[in-house]
C-alpha cells in the first residue's frame, strides 16, 4: 500500500500500533485490510520463545512524527471539546459527542497538517474519534474479518485474537492498565444500556452489528479484568463455501436438501466451536422462496438470501433489576403465532426449548435447530435424559442429525455424522466421516429416510434418487462457477424451485446463472 506523505517529508518511519513484536523466525502470513479509513497491514510470524505466532498489526501510514502530533491534537481536542465521562458513555448522547468531535478536529487537523488532502484527513479524522471515543487499538482488530475472537485477559499479558486460518495468535497489542480494560468494558455496556461495576461485575451483551461481548472485572477475574469479543461474521459462509472447504461432500449436501426440501425437520449437533451454526446458515439457503422462516438466537449469526420471507428475531438479557428478559423458550412460543414454514433454532440448551421445539414440529412445522452433543447417539442419550428429558415416543419427529466436528489440532472443521432416527427414537448413522481419508462416505443404507419420502411425496425410491442426484449436480455447479456471496447462493437454490428447466439448462451446459454474474468474485 503507498505510504502518504505530510507536509512533503521524504522518509516516513513506520510504527506498531502498540509495542513491537517479539524477534520472528519467519513470516507466516501478510495481508492489508482497512478500518473505517485507517489502511492497516497485518503480519503473522513464528516468534523465537513463544509457543503460538504472533499477529503484528500496523498502521501503516503513520510515521514517528505524525503520530506525536496526532497526540497533541488528542490531547488539545478534550480541553476543547470538554466531555465529561458520563457524556462520553452516554448511548443517547452518542451521536452527539461523536459529531462534535470530527468538527473539532476538522479544524486541528487544518491547522497542523495544512498540506494534508481529503482522503488523509478521513484517515486521521476516524484514527482519533477510535482513539478518543472507542476502544481505541481494538476497534483496529473489529474489522479484520479474519478473526473470530478478540481477547483480553489481563493488561500484563497481550490482546489475543482468534484467526480463521491460523487459530490462537498472539498480537502486539497491550491495554495500558486493568482501569483502562474496566473502561473499555463500561463504555461497551452503556452503549447497549448495561452496566458493569464491582457490584456487578460480569456483562454478556450483544453489540448494535451483533458481535457478542462477554467481560469479568476483579475479583471475580483473579488475574485481571478480561473483555472476550466474539465476532459476527461479515462473509456468511454458503454451502459453496462448505463443499470448497472439504467441511461437506456435495452428495451429503445434497440429502440434507433433499430433506429440507420435502420439510423434514433436523438437529445439527457438535461441540464448541465446531460450526453448527454455520452449517444451520448454509442449509437454510435450501429453503423455497415461499415460505415464512422466523430465526430465534441469542446472537444474530444466521444470514439468509434477501429476497426470501424472513423475520429474524433476538433473545434479550435481563436488565439491571433482573426484569425484561427475553429467551429461547419464549421466543419459539411468540413464532407459533406468526405462521411460520419453517423456525430456526440457535441453540436448544434447556427442557422447555426442547419441549416446544417438539410441539412445533407436532403441529405441522418444519424446525431446524443448533443443538451440544459430539455425535449422533450422545444427541438422542441428551435429548431423552434429565435435564432436558424429551420424551422418547416424540423424537422421530426430528428426521436427521446433522453433526459437525471440529478437530483441535488442525483446526479443520467437518460434517462428522448423518444419522436418522427410526421409530423407536433409536438412530441409523448412514454418513460418516473417515478421519484418516478426510472425507465424509457411506456407512450403510438408510432405513427411514425414503420410506419417509416416499410416504410423503408419492415417489418412488428410484425416484429420488434420481433427484438427489440433480441436486447433488447443482452444488458441484455452484462450486465450480465459484458462486460464494449468499445471495448469489440463495437465487440459484429459488431457480430451482420456480424455473428448475432453465437452471438445469445452465447446470448441464456449465454456463454462468445470469443473475449470479454480478455477485461472483473475478
Amino acid at each position: 500500500m503507498a505510504k502518504r506523505s505530510i507536509r512533503k517529508k521524504k522518509h516516513v518511519v513506520r510504527r506498531p500500533a502498540a509495542k513491537p513484536a517479539p524477534a520472528t523466525s519467519g513470516s507466516i502470513d501478510k495481508y492489508e485490510y482497512k478500518s473505517q479509513d485507517i489502511p492497516i497491514s497485518v503480519t503473522v510470524s513464528r516468534a523465537k520463545g513463544e509457543f503460538v505466532p504472533i499477529y503484528e498489526v500496523r498502521i501503516s501510514s503513520i510515521s514517528k512524527t505524525t503520530e506525536f502530533l496526532l497526540e497533541k491534537i488528542r490531547q488539545e481536542l478534550i480541553k476543547q471539546v470538554n466531555l465529561g465521562v458520563a457524556d462520553i458513555l452516554d448511548v443517547k448522547k452518542a451521536p452527539q459527542v461523536e459529531g462534535l468531535f470530527e468538527e473539532t478536529i476538522a479544524d486541528l487537523i487544518r491547522k497542523y497538517f495544512p498540506d494534508a488532502d481529503e482522503a488523509t484527513a478521513g484517515f486521521l479524522t476516524s484514527y482519533l474519534v477510535a482513539r478518543s471515543l472507542g476502544l481505541g487499538n481494538i476497534e483496529l482488530l473489529m474489522d479484520d474479518i479474519q478473526l473470530e475472537e478478540i481477547v483480553i485477559n489481563q493488561a500484563d499479558e497481550p490482546v489475543w485474537v482468534y484467526h480463521k486460518v491460523h487459530g490462537w495468535l498472539k498480537t502486539n497489542i497491550f491495554l495500558k492498565d486493568e482501569e483502562q480494560i474496566k473502561h473499555y468494558a463500561a463504555l461497551i455496556g452503556r452503549k447497549v444500556g448495561r452496566q458493569i461495576s464491582v457490584l456487578e461485575p460480569l456483562l454478556d451483551a450483544h453489540l448494535s452489528k451483533g458481535d457478542r461481548v462477554n467481560a469479568t472485572l476483579i475479583p471475580i477475574s483473579t488475574a485481571g479484568n478480561t473483555i472476550t469479543i466474539r465476532k459476527f461474521s461479515r462473509d456468511p459462509w454458503t454451502i459453496t463455501r462448505l463443499v470448497k472447504n472439504g467441511t461437506i461432500s456435495a452428495e451429503a449436501a445434497a440429502w440434507v436438501w433433499m430433506a429440507i426440501h420435502y420439510e423434514l425437520s433436523a438437529i445439527i449437533a457438535g461441540g464448541t466451536a465446531s460450526g453448527k451454526t454455520s452449517a444451520l446458515n448454509c442449509f437454510a439457503n435450501f429453503f423455497p422462496p415461499n415460505q415464512r422462516i422466523i430465526s430465534i438466537e441469542d446472537t444474530r449469526e444466521i444470514q439468509l438470501p434477501r429476497f426470501l420471507h424472513w423475520i429474524p428475531l433476538n433473545t434479550r438479557l435481563p436488565n439491571a433489576e433482573g426484569k425484561g428478559e427475553i429467551n429461547m423458550g419464549d421466543l419459539l412460543v411468540n413464532s407459533l403465532r406468526m405462521r411460520p414454514d419453517r423456525i430456526l433454532v440457535g441453540e436448544v440448551r434447556r427442557k422447555r426449548e426442547a419441549e416446544t421445539l417438539f410441539e412445533a414440529i407436532h403441529t405441522g412445522h418444519s424446525v431446524y435447530a443448533t443443538f451440544h452433543a459430539n455425535t449422533a447417539q450422545e444427541a438422542i442419550e441428551r435429548l431423552t435424559n434429565p435435564p432436558i428429558d424429551v420424551p422418547s415416543i416424540m423424537l422421530p419427529a426430528i428426521s436427521l442429525v446433522i453433526v459437525q466436528f471440529r478437530n483441535r489440532r488442525s483446526g479443520a472443521r467437518r460434517t462428522f455424522q448423518i444419522a436418522e432416527v427410526l421409530p423407536k427414537a433409536e438412530f441409523n448413522v448412514f454418513m460418516q466421516y473417515d478421519t484418516k481419508r478426510d472425507r465424509l462416505g457411506k456407512a450403510g443404507r438408510s432405513k427411514s429416510f425414503f420410506q419417509t419420502l416416499k410416504l410423503f411425496t408419492g415417489m418412488s425410491e428410484r425416484e429420488l434418487h434420481a433427484e438427489i442426484k440433480e441436486k447433488e449436480q447443482v452444488i458441484n455447479y455452484l462450486v465450480k462457477q465459484n458462486v460464494m456471496d449468499v445471495d448469489a447462493v440463495g437465487r440459484i437454490i429459488a431457480e430451482y424451485y420456480t424455473d428448475k428447466r432453465n437452471l438445469m439448462s445452465y447446470v448441464r451446459s456449465n454456463k454462468l446463472f445470469a443473475v449470479a454474474k454480478e455477485d461472483s468474485p473475478e
